[in-house]
């Protein structure tokens, strides 16, 4: 099955993805052969701190590729649902008992940052969510107990 992810979220991992083959690749190459000039390499720490290195960034290069091919890449600003929240909704909660207000972007799983305000489409949270209208009320099983949110607005916002 294929994941769904915005269409930015798509663009942020090509991002990276390019930087690391364009940038990030070249520099661990110079480095290992810089490395290597210095002589023996059993007991050379930059070298083996390049290799590491270049391991890592191989591996993040090939876990994007593998991420990106098997992507569904969904324009959110095209969706028309109206006011009912499915994936990419940008989704305004209310505290029923704080009037606290949060707001969420439903995304996929490879996008999710909370800190940004993104959170995955199987996050109890979003399940909770999904299918849900304006005005309706949700129920969190929350670390501290239950809470109960209203659903203020819904929006699909690029």
């Amino acid at each position: 099955m294929r994941a769904p992810i915005t269409l930015k979220g798509a663009q942020r991992l090509r991002e990276e993805l390019e930087h690391l083959k364009s940038v990030k690749r070249p520099e661990i190459i110079t480095a290992i052969a810089e490395a290597r000039e210095h002589g023996d390499l059993k007991e050379n720490a930059e070298y083996h701190a390049a290799r590491e290195m270049q391991g890592f960034i191989e591996g993040r290069i090939q876990q994007l590729e593998g991420e990106l091919s098997n992507a569904e890449i969904i324009d959110v600003a095209k969706l028309n649902v109206g006011n009912k929240v499915v994936f990419g909704a940008t989704v305004v909660l209310a505290d029923v008992d704080t009037d606290e207000e949060k707001k969420y972007q439903i995304v996929g799983d490879l996008e999710a940052d909370i800190k940004l305000g993104l959170i995955a489409i199987s996050s109890p949270v979003a399940r909770a969510m999904i299918g849900k209208l304006e005005g309706d009320t949700i129920v969190i099983d929350a670390p501290a107990g239950q809470r109960e949110y209203e659903i203020v607005s819904v929006a699909y916002l690029d």
